[in-house]
């Protein structure tokens, strides 16, 4: 299969979050029973990443134990339209789709669970590190956006860029930007740790202090450029979407400072 992703001819979307699970990627409630060489999946899955046009999901079922337990989670690679799998898709803010998926005694051959929690905490890691790098080029886009808009938006006859309180407010956008830029350097240079404590602090440190400095440029981009940053039509708007939702992806800045503060 991994070839055939390589080259773009399947699709694969991870099926984890549920809806009560909010970024706990312990708690599960999907569950899989063994049934001879098969194992029956029942369960819900929430916002799956391109889940409706996805042709195998990776979906996260419980084995054994309670609702938050740590261990007895299995990963399981099934067919999108195999039976008792049903699919809602839509668009999110970002223009990105998602979907709800439910599994109704969904037969899933013994060889195709392919993992445990372990490994999707590891993916998580390393999808945060390029979810923060991702934030940094759509901040600097904004930045640049935004300080070449006020050198030509004219307000009392002069470029509002000599006016020293919006001057300020640029350099601060920038402060936040390269903040940002050494939290997601950080990031890149840990996904690769093997010590998944240590993996967890830097990741978590990352993506609360981009998911503050991401929140405080798109903020001051849309103010500066007034109500032109809210139509469809200007780019400005889309990129503060798509940091938004970049923010709640695996975990938002509060989520993580929680994590941290643990």
């Amino acid at each position: 299969m991994i070839p055939k992703l390589a080259a773009g001819e399947t699709i694969v979307a991870v099926a984890h979050t549920e809806r009560s699970s909010r970024h706990d990627l312990e708690d599960v409630t999907t569950t899989a029973k063994r049934d001879g060489d098969h194992f029956i999946l029942e369960g819900e899955k929430s916002v799956v990443l391109g889940g409706d046009t996805a042709d195998w999901l990776i979906v996260s079922a419980r084995l054994s134990g309670s609702r938050r337990d740590r261990d007895g989670i299995g990963l399981f690679l099934v067919d999108a339209k195999a039976e008792g799998v049903s699919r809602r898709g839509y668009p999110m803010q970002d223009l990105l789709r998602g979907a709800e998926i439910s599994l109704a005694s969904v037969r899933v051959p013994a060889a195709q669970q392919i993992g445990d929690l372990a490994v999707l905490e590891r993916a998580r890691d390393e999808t945060i590190a390029a979810l923060c790098a991702e934030a940094v080029g759509a901040m600097e886009a904004l930045v640049a956006l935004t300080v070449d808009y006020m050198k030509q938006r004219k307000q009392f006859g002069v470029a509002i860029s000599v006016f020293q309180a919006l001057q300020h407010r640029a350099v601060d956008m920038y402060v936040a930007l390269e903040q940002a830029r050494s939290l997601a350097i950080f990031a890149a240079l840990s996904a690769a740790d093997d010590d998944e404590a240590a993996r967890g602090k830097a990741m978590a440190l990352a993506k609360a202090g981009v998911g503050k400095a991401l929140h405080f440029v798109g903020q001051q981009a849309i103010q500066l450029h007034g109500g032109i940053a809210m139509t469809m039509e200007y780019k400005a708007g889309h990129y503060f979407k798509r940091l938004t939702m970049i923010d709640a992806m695996f975990g938002n800045a509060d989520h993580h400072r929680r994590r941290l503060a643990a």
